[in-house]
């Protein structure tokens, strides 16, 4: 070899270390596949039998379910993200009012026909008859529990809308409690 010139070093190959593949539910994949297609195909076959009304039913019906699915969607969103917001709480030390901040006001509407319940700093409007059936649900002489049970059921059926604005996913949460205080403080039953 010549003075100053280096010897060329071997091409070294990198090793590439390969992670085990991710274990996917083929099962439930295929299974769920197949009972799709089964279905669509006993949907295809039914529709040249049925008439316009029962096709327009259909596709209402079909329409109505895309957008429950979405709201499920929408909701475990918001149920994630609730139970990520009280994990970085908890480990940040510090102590929030969601519970408190939540239902923070009642009011009586301009016209006098109903009510405003604040919630999450939005104003929620609700009839009289609305607002007596869960004062007279928050009023009664039942076990806690009970009272929750059945206001988060009326809601449920009634008023879905304040239940996402609030965040409410069951009977046990803790912002049903508020909101019951908020209706006995607030409203006296006539005898």
């Amino acid at each position: 070899m010549a003075k100053g010139i280096k010897p060329k070093p071997a091409a070294v190959k990198k090793q590439t270390v390969k992670k085990p593949a991710a274990k996917k539910p083929v099962k439930k994949t295929v299974k769920k596949s197949s009972v799709l297609e089964t279905l669509g195909n006993e949907l295809k076959s039914l529709i040249p039998k049925l008439d316009e009304e029962g096709l327009a039913f259909l596709v209402k019906q079909a329409h109505v379910h895309l957008y429950n699915m979405q709201v499920d969607a929408l909701n475990q969103t918001i149920i994630k993200d609730a139970e990520r917001e009280k994990k970085t709480a908890g480990k940040s030390g510090k102590t929030t009012k969601i519970n408190n901040a939540v239902f923070s006001d009642i009011k009586i509407s301009e016209s006098g026909s109903g009510y405003h319940i604040r919630c999450n700093n939005q104003w929620i409007a609700f009839t009289t008859k609305e607002i007596t059936a869960m004062v007279k649900i928050a009023k009664s002489d039942d076990p806690a529990l009970e009272i929750q049970g059945r206001l988060f059921n009326w809601l449920l059926s009634e008023r879905g809308d304040l239940l996402n604005t609030a965040g409410i996913t069951s009977k046990f949460d803790d912002k049903i409690k508020v909101l019951i205080g908020l209706l006995s403080k607030n409203f006296k039953l006539k005898k």
